[in-house]
Parts: structure tokens; C-alpha cells; sequence
């Protein structure tokens, strides 16, 4: 929600930039009531989610949210899904959600944040399946994300270490990292070079490297540039 809405309500009229997350739909209301221009740069996938939730809360459906609870884009789509909506990330939470799913007027519809874990997010889908919810899943994790995260693990199955680069609050990039985690035991987390502190056996040969899709082409240029020399 916006921190200060008496500080917008009272700024001069002008334009309002929507970032790519989206924002709350009550946000998004309140902005343009007060009279400001509104640009919005939201994601596309974000906002076709957003089309599909405000769909299902039309039909009084029960809509799941498979993603983080905590992050702009999800608590953006769920202002879009009605009363009827969980957010869940885990086995556990789809085994609570289940009563709620039960007592839905309607049909379930589950949908993804765009940067989620295309494997868990099968995973969790299976779950509900295996549960009777075959009503209405929609995959909407954004190909790129998808392709990046699918690239990642392939990568991460042959190298001996893994450089994640991009920044600690990053939701892709903290998928990437967990994806090449699972794979490869020697993963890295960086924001910079200045955090890449590496001292490697002569023995490793290969050193993959994969980046969130907001990393700076120059960053990841000098990360690459400094293994090949170094190692």
C-alpha cells in the first residue's frame, strides 16, 4: 500500500509512473482519483495475471497464488483476485489451503508469480491435483524467466561452481540461486565483482555463471572477463 497517500493527494497534478511489479489495485484507483496522470509500465505477464484474477473474482471463484507472500507483484494480483484468494509457496500451505479451496463457491484457479521456480511450481500444482483442484491452472511464469531458469539448471548440472549475479532483494535472481544450489554444491550469490572472492582448486574446470534478468550487461561482462583470466 502507498506509504503516504496525503502527501500524492496533495502534490500537484503530474504524471505517476507504475513500475513493472504493478501495484495495488486500490493504489492504482487512488492515484488516478486524485487526479495524476498515470503511466504504467507494469509487466505485460504481470498484468494479464491480473486480468485472470479479476475474471475469477467475477465468477466468485477461489483463487491460489502460487508465490511470495511479501513481494510487490503478488500483493498486487492478489488486490485483483476478490475475497476468495490464498497465497501459498510451499507443500505445507497447499495442504492448509485445501479446507479453503473445499469451501470455494466456485471453481479454484491457480495462478504463478511471473518469477517463481518453474519446477516447484509444477511440483505444487501436482499436489493440488492429486487433491481433485483440476479446475483451472494457468502457468504464468514469464518464458524468459522460465528459459533463464532451465538454462541455469542445465548449466549447473556440468559445472563444478556457479556464479549468481544480481541483487539480494531480486526475486529471479534468488530462484536462480536456489535452482543452481540444488545442482551444484559450490554456488555463489553476488551482487558485484568486488564480492567475488574465489580461491579454486586447480582441479575445477568448469565455472558457469548465470545473472537475474535486471543485472547490467557491464557487470556481468567483468565477472566473465575475471574468471577467464583468473581461473
Amino acid at each position: 500500500m502507498l506509504s503516504d497517500r496525503a502527501a500524492i493527494e496533495k502534490a500537484p497534478k503530474g504524471t505517476v509512473i507504475i513500475r513493472a511489479h504493478g501495484i495495488l489495485q486500490e493504489d492504482y484507483d487512488f492515484i488516478r482519483e486524485c487526479g495524476h496522470e498515470i503511466v504504467d509500465a507494469t509487466c505485460p505477464f504481470v498484468l494479464k495475471i491480473h486480468k485472470i484474477v479479476k475474471e475469477a473474482a467475477e465468477n466468485n471463484s477461489f483463487v491460489v497464488i502460487v508465490g511470495d507472500k511479501n513481494h510487490p507483484e503478488v500483493q498486487g494480483i492478489k488486490s485483483c483476485a476478490g475475497e476468495h484468494c490464498v497465497v501459498i509457496a510451499s507443500e505445507e500451505e497447499v495442504e492448509n489451503c485445501a479446507k479453503m479451496c473445499n469451501e470455494a463457491p466456485k471453481e479454484v484457479v491457480i495462478v504463478s508469480q511471473t518469477t517463481f521456480n518453474y519446477n516447484k511450481f509444477q511440483y505444487l500444482v501436482e499436489i493440488f491435483q492429486k487433491k481433485g483442484y483440476n479446475d483451472s491452472v494457468v502457468n504464468t511464469i514469464c518464458n524468459a524467466t522460465e528459459e533463464r531458469q532451465t538454462a541455469a539448471r542445465e548449466l549447473a548440472q556440468k559445472a563444478d561452481v556457479m556464479i549468481v549475479i544480481g541483487g539480494k532483494h531480486s526475486s529471479n535472481t534468488r530462484k536462480l540461486y536456489e535452482i543452481c544450489s540444488s545442482e551444484c554444491a559450490n554456488t555463489y550469490f553476488i551482487q558485484t565483482l568486488d564480492d567475488l572472492h574465489l580461491e579454486l582448486p586447480k582441479s575445477v574446470r568448469l565455472v558457469g555463471i548465470t545473472a537475474g534478468a535486471s543485472t547490467p550487461n557491464n557487470i556481468i561482462e567483468e565477472v566473465q572477463n575475471y574468471v577467464r583470466i583468473n581461473f
